[in-house]
């Protein structure tokens, strides 16, 4: 047994060693996923996208990453890499083989210009900080009681009409509302590959994504000139356990609109199905159900986190996003895991555009990739972490005027896993 990581090169795996990177995969996380499933996902990532380690001919890890465009603060996006599928066979857990791995995919981004942004769903938080990843979206989860008494009322939510569509009739309509809600919220992105796996991806009604519930539904709010304003995919989980009162779970999966009004209809129609005792839903942090419900307790909301972020060129991820009120400060960064991030960045930026460019002037924070990857998308304050300990403040003032500088109208959300 070699402790030594270079003993275990990490690769992109070939066509051939898809079988072997698949049983590993499922080894990793105790699944058993479909034929049609495993098909499916083949299909999304490709080879040159994985990651793997060997030792010798055997396949011990697993990885890779989505090329995605992700919106940041301010409404522009950025090229954000998606990781996913990290796994270390047992058998050679401890042998910095997730270490050559994280170095491989970062080390290789920068090196090819690629995505300033890594972003991850971790399934062990606590794994990923040490090579920078940092909570940057968390959601709140609710379950709400069924019943429309508790949402108030929205001008114009009466308008609209309810239709129940097939979700593969409604795709294209439901894409477009999910399109041009894109812009609105920092991490949001479009699903990524070619348009018909997508597609296959978005509405798939395998068992393998049912999770015990029942079939995929589609319903849309309609204007009255005939348009989609809103859409939401939703499954059902049956329970008539108590045949006095059915207690079957709804439990959306998208939820979009155009409006405000559009948006309040669709979750009317989703809080009073019949045969329902619940919704289970994951809503954005600053999301308007928050302040439509009358009884906000009663939906029992639970802070869930989401998204990691790591900050993988500090000068073009900074430079990327917008900032709510103008800034000029100087960063001192320490990265040992990235050291082309470490030294001294100058960040002058506002709601139109910014610059980020290497500086010897003094430095008016110290603070490490962690740091900025927490506040990237605003869903965290920079001020917020300085009274963590987290951020040492050189210059007096600079951390609170960073700070405004850094938080979003509209608080970070991820549509969907991956």
């Amino acid at each position: 047994m070699s402790l030594d990581p270079a003993a275990y090169p990490v690769r992109p795996i070939t066509v051939s060693e898809r079988p072997a990177y698949a049983a590993q995969l499922n080894l990793g996380f105790h699944e058993n996923p479909s034929p049609e499933a495993h098909d499916l996902w083949e299909r999304l990532l490709p080879v040159e996208q994985t990651v793997a380690a060997f030792d010798g001919d055997e396949l011990v890890s697993t990885g890779g990453h989505f090329d995605f465009r992700m919106t940041v603060p301010g409404g522009a996006s950025v090229a954000a890499a998606g990781v996913t599928a990290i796994t270390v066979k047992a058998t050679h857990r401890r042998r910095g083989i997730l270490t050559s791995m994280m170095r491989h995919q970062l080390h290789g981004w920068h090196e090819r210009g690629e995505a300033p942004v890594g972003i991850l769903l971790a399934s062990e938080p606590a794994i990923y900080g040490r090579f920078g990843y940092a909570l940057g979206v968390h959601h709140v989860n609710l379950t709400i009681p069924r019943g429309d008494n508790g949402l108030s009322k929205v001008a114009g939510s009466d308008k609209f009409r309810m239709r129940l569509v097939d979700p593969a009739e409604g795709y294209e309509r439901c894409q477009e509302v999910y399109a041009a809600t894109l812009p609105t919220r920092p991490g949001l992105m479009p699903r990524v590959g070619d348009p018909e796996v997508v597609r296959e991806a978005t509405i798939s009604d395998l068992d393998y994504f049912r999770h015990g519930a029942g079939p995929l539904r589609c319903v849309l709010a309609i204007d009255t000139d005939g348009q989609v304003a809103a859409f939401a995919r939703y499954r059902v989980k049956e329970d008539y356990s108590n045949p006095a009162r059915p207690q079957c779970q709804v439990r959306p999966r998208d939820v979009f609109a155009r409006d405000v009004a559009s948006y309040a209809a669709v979750w009317r129609f989703l809080c009073d199905l019949d045969l329902t005792s619940e919704i289970d839903a994951n809503v954005p942090a600053d999301d308007p159900l928050l302040f439509l419900l009358d009884d906000v307790r009663a939906a029992a909301p639970r802070i869930q986190d989401m998204l990691y972020v790591r900050i993988v060129d500090v000068d073009r991820a900074l430079a990327a996003r917008r900032y709510a009120v103008p800034v000029d400060a100087v960063f001192e960064v320490s990265d040992p895991f990235c050291p082309w991030n470490s030294g001294r960045w100058r960040l002058r930026g506002d709601a139109d555009g910014a610059v980020c460019e290497r500086t010897t002037d003094p430095a008016d924070l110290l603070l490490g990739p962690r740091e900025l990857g927490a506040a990237y998308l605003g869903g965290y304050s920079l001020a917020a972490l300085g009274r963590a300990g987290r951020i040492e403040e050189l210059t007096p003032g600079a951390l609170a005027a960073a700070s405004r500088a850094f938080l979003s109208d509209s608080a970070p959300f991820v549509a969907f896993g991956f």
